[in-house]
């Protein structure tokens, strides 16, 4: 699974969340996430689920479909 960057970056300021927010709630480095919403890097699966955990979506929501 690839994660969707701007599906990302969409969700999580609909949140009014930080960056800072989204690292401490999912354990993931605030800079790898920064990197992901701008599409410089992925996810495995296990973090894509903790993302879209945090962000209160499933994980198919912030995704490409392939």
């Amino acid at each position: 699974m690839r994660p969707h960057p701007s599906a990302i970056r969409f969700r999580r300021r609909a949140l009014n969340m930080s960056l800072r927010t989204l690292s401490a709630k999912t354990g993931i480095n605030r800079g790898h996430l920064s990197r992901v919403e701008r599409g410089l890097a992925g996810l495995g699966d296990a973090n894509i689920a903790k993302v879209a955990n945090a962000l209160e979506v499933t994980p198919a929501d912030i995704i490409h479909k392939e």
